[in-house]
């Protein structure tokens, strides 16, 4: 073959797969994991997250973003190709006001759904996780209350609650659907979790509305700062409260919470929720939810 001809065959070969990469692309074909060119615009979001909540949200020892809820996002950016995160461990004021702000476009902290942050932030209809809470008890009277039910008919003092905490909404809920036998609700502000543990050792109460991450933090771990309590006090538990991711309330925000919805979806489906709910916690804490 001459020089001529070997050129003028090269340049048809570079125009047939010019023309069949423009063809691809005009017909939406695949470019990169399922994505099309249609499709290739990717969007950043900057995920905030808190530093120590082990093991909800963290900053491991490498330095990286790590927990539960940081790994189910880390799964929902896998199934959506338009879009990729930036993870951000920071503090929960910081989070909570640079979500307000825009200077992030979602937060995850364990959170709660409330009113109040329903009115500042989007929050998806589909949870990512769950925190199971229940009541901290005297060890002398764990088998006077084995449930809720126990503490409601024998009458139990609960600690006042603020009316601002979700988990006044949540006593407040169970009241609701068991009128004949409510638990006494009283309203409290803020105070400290040691005054909680002193008053119910004391009996001025019979049980503290405790998260089941926070006792066994603050009690059962031998460098809680409350384990001289671990002999005397006991925990049962009552339900999981679904945690939501907390998102930025703008256009794009709305957007993303409908994607992310279907994504969560089909990891809830499809086992992976369940998966890292046992790798982070040793247990499904979705089990827990739903339960009154």
């Amino acid at each position: 073959m001459s020089k001529k001809a070997w050129i003028i065959g090269g340049v048809a070969v570079v125009a047939v797969i010019g023309a069949t990469i423009i063809g691809r692309s005009l017909a939406g074909a695949p470019t990169k994991d399922g994505e099309t060119a249609s499709s290739a615009e990717v969007i950043t979001l900057k995920v905030a997250h808190t530093q120590n909540y082990v093991p909800y949200d963290f900053v491991n020892e490498k330095g990286e973003s790590d927990g539960y809820e940081v790994a189910v996002l880390k799964a929902v950016d896998e199934k959506l190709a338009n879009y990729q995160f930036e993870y951000t461990g920071t503090s929960d004021d910081d989070l909570l006001i640079g979500l307000e702000s825009g200077k992030y476009d979602i937060g995850t902290k364990g959170a709660w759904y409330t009113d109040e942050r329903a009115k500042k932030f989007v929050i998806p209809s589909e949870p990512v996780g769950a925190s199971i809470i229940g009541f901290t008890v005297r060890k002398e009277d764990e088998q006077k209350y084995k449930t809720i039910d126990d503490f409601a008919k024998n009458k139990g003092k609960l600690v006042p609650i603020s009316p601002q905490n979700a988990q006044w909404n949540v006593i407040t809920s169970y009241n609701e659907k068991h009128q004949d036998a409510p638990i006494e609700l009283t309203a409290a502000e803020s105070f400290k979790v040691a005054d909680a543990y002193a008053w119910i050792l004391e009996g001025r109460y019979d049980a503290f509305f405790d998260i089941k991450l926070s006792f066994e933090k603050a009690v059962t771990a031998e460098d809680g700062p409350y384990h001289q309590y671990a002999d005397k006090l006991s925990w049962f538990p009552y339900k999981g409260i679904p945690t939501y991711p907390l998102i930025h309330r703008d256009e794009k925000g709305e957007k993303f919470a409908k994607e992310y919805e279907k994504a969560i979806k089909e990891l809830k489906e499809d086992g992976t929720l369940a998966k890292l709910s046992q790798q982070y916690f040793k247990e499904d804490v979705f089990s827990y939810v739903d339960k009154d």
